[in-house]
């Protein structure tokens, strides 16, 4: 490609030669080398600056069509082309390499700071869980006749909280694994919306004990094709995320419907909302933002943002004017009545 390049100027020159002179002709060829030199790597782009300036010595330096250079002016200039085109070319390409290991350590740093985010999240989030199981299961073993049945209940419940927070963290990880491998096979098939969003409420009932959701289903829905598990997560990490980090006593009100064959599905809250300036990072992995509650490792929105567009839709976040914060979740989707879907 490069010494392509460069035959394709000489030939050009060739016709204007009379016009334009051999000394522009070593300027042209000399930015042509340039150009390549950002593109490719040093030993083509050093053959393709040796040949350019023998090209341009044996097709425009006079005496033309020799390798003979008359005057010392010719000489002089046809030694600095030489040198200029070569160490333009060695140079150009080493600063590109500079720029690249540049760019691959600060990606390396970049993955590692990502990945000791991810482990100190985790060593919480899955420490304590474990520790609450462990610390149950001892005071059952230990104490079994001391305790009354609320104590019992009690801890039992304790144990089911923590196996749930980490079923939920496992559960995540292997989500985000199969975002980034990219091993996402959608399993579409016809589903009621109404029916998902009641099922993953009574999902989060224990967790929303401290708040009220308001749901009123739209009766006039149709049936819409979509991967139902894939939308259930989305709808479960958003409704989480409003769990964990809304005051107690907030609303979170869940509207659905469907227009212009699109699904949209918005899950408002009445809380904090969220920094202006950091909307944008929201949906990013492990980030969390700061001064806010322990717990999480950053996945949940980062998760729901994936699902939604490996259905090629996506998650609106803004801000409520009246405070708090929506979710508006958009999937395109086919839709058919359910009795055209009976009939079927």
């Amino acid at each position: 490609m490069g010494i392509g390049s460069v035959l394709v100027i000489l030939l050009i020159s060739l016709f204007f030669i009379n016009v334009i002179g051999y000394h522009v002709v070593a300027l042209i060829l000399l930015l042509a080398v340039s150009v390549l030199a950002m593109f490719f790597e040093i030993y083509p782009v050093v053959t393709v600056a040796i040949l350019s300036a023998m090209a341009w010595n044996f097709l425009f330096i006079p005496p033309r069509f020799t390798f003979k250079i008359n005057t010392p002016e010719d000489a002089l200039l046809f030694l600095m082309y030489f040198v200029i085109a070569v160490m333009n070319a060695v140079f150009t390409t080493k600063i590109r390499k500079a720029e690249a290991e540049a760019r691959q350590r600060k990606e390396r740093e970049k993955t590692i700071a990502l990945y000791n985010t991810m482990l100190n999240s985790l060593s919480h989030e899955l420490k304590t869980p474990i520790s609450t199981i462990i610390g149950a299961v001892d005071t059952l073993k230990d104490h079994p006749i001391r305790l009354s049945e609320t104590q019992t209940s009690e801890l039992y419940t304790e144990i089911e909280t923590a196996g749930n927070r980490l079923h939920r963290q496992v559960g995540n990880l292997l989500n985000m694994s199969r975002l980034e491998s990219d091993f996402i096979q959608l399993q579409k098939d016809w589903h009621d919306l109404n029916e998902i969003l009641h099922k993953v409420i009574n999902l989060n009932i224990h967790e929303a004990t401290q708040h009220k959701i308001i749901f009123k289903e739209d009766e006039d829905l149709p049936l819409v094709k979509i991967d139902a598990t894939l939308v259930e997560q989305i709808f479960q990490n958003i409704l989480h995320n409003a769990f964990q980090y809304t005051p107690g006593n907030s609303t979170i009100k869940i509207k659905a419907g469907y227009e212009n064959k699109t699904i949209l599905v918005k899950i408002a809250d009445n809380g904090k909302g969220f920094p202006q300036d950091k909307i944008e990072k929201v949906f990013d992995k492990f980030y969390r933002l700061p001064n806010t509650a322990t717990g999480g490792t950053g996945l949940g929105l980062s998760i729901a943002q994936g699902f939604a567009r490996a259905q090629n839709g996506q998650i609106v976040l803004k801000n409520r004017k009246e405070g708090g914060a929506e979710f508006t979740i958009c999937i395109p989707a086919e839709s058919t009545h359910p009795k055209n879907y009976r009939n079927e």
